[in-house]
């Protein structure tokens, strides 16, 4: 189901909507934050923060989150405090920004999620992440780059299509909510608008070079990390949970699919699990992390 909004109505109506939701909320006492940390050559696109619980003293796991927001609108600022919920249940927890579309087109958000893995590879242990326990998580857009980068990281031949140098590291496990993960499906289907511009054709013919790059159901292997797919009743994107935990589940992956929520229950909805003030997204939450870490 695609979106019917232009950029600009998302960027406006989607900030104040987030904004709304996130009103009154404070940082936790218990967690010490790093702020606008720069990972790439791109200023404010190019920056992170990190947060983890003030008792820790080493290393831990690590959760890499992937804000959605359609390619083409979101932040980090927009994820901090979903973001450190999740610190406080035991994981250092990077929370990236990276370039939107239209004005950065593909492979540019990949680039970013690369780069800023490679600096977590690097800098981890300055902020008590493990470069061998990563998870990553995204939801909605997010969570297509989530997937699409995974498989990436563990298909050497999907990733001799790409020109970045990957990083050694170890991704555990994945956390796919509410989201989107056949990026050739998607590229085809000249509906959604917003993914074409992401991908720089939004108004053309796909690109055969650039739909063999979105093919990531084609390349996942029995290499990608074991997952935990989230969507709800009343998420635009269900449809796109099922097909692929039997993707996963055919090719001898560790998976696990939860849907919340009932029909008609509207406040748990697309992305439900980053309102902070929901019960049912903290009951998600929780069983999202106790899945991570029986791998971590």
């Amino acid at each position: 189901m695609a979106i019917n909004l232009s950029v600009e109505e998302i960027r406006s109506s989607w900030a104040i909507a987030d904004a709304e939701r996130d009103k009154g909320l404070t940082v936790p006492d218990d967690l010490k934050c790093f702020y606008d940390i720069p990972y790439g050559e791109h200023g404010k696109k190019n920056l992170l923060d990190i947060y983890v619980q003030k008792n820790v003293t080493d290393k831990q796991p690590v959760i890499f989150n992937i804000h959605g927001g359609a390619w083409v609108y979101g932040s980090k600022e927009i994820y901090k405090f979903y973001c450190m919920k999740l610190a406080q249940k035991g994981f250092t927890v990077v929370n990236i920004n990276y370039r939107l579309a239209p004005e950065n087109v593909f492979p540019s958000a990949l680039e970013d999620i690369n780069n800023a893995v490679k600096f977590v590879e690097k800098y981890g242990k300055d902020y008590y992440a493990d470069k061998d326990r990563i998870i990553i998580v995204g939801d909605s857009a997010g969570a297509q780059l989530a997937s699409h980068y995974s498989a990436i990281l563990t298909n050497k031949d999907f990733s001799k299509l790409f020109s970045f140098v990957l990083p050694d590291v170890k991704v555990k496990a994945l956390g796919l909510n509410c989201g989107v993960y056949d990026g050739m499906a998607t590229a085809l289907d000249s509906e959604e608008k917003l993914f074409r511009k992401y991908l720089g054709f939004a108004e053309s013919q796909p690109d055969e070079k650039i739909l063999a790059m979105t093919d990531t159901m084609k390349n996942i292997t029995s290499a990608f990390p074991p997952s935990f797919i989230m969507s709800c009743e009343e998420d635009f994107l269900l449809p796109n949970a099922e097909p692929m935990y039997r993707h996963l589940k055919a090719l001898g992956v560790p998976v696990v699919m939860k849907i919340y929520g009932k029909k008609g229950q509207t406040e748990i909805s697309h992305v439900f699990h980053i309102n902070c003030r929901l019960d049912e997204a903290d009951r998600c939450n929780n069983d999202e992390c106790e899945f991570f870490r029986k791998f971590v």
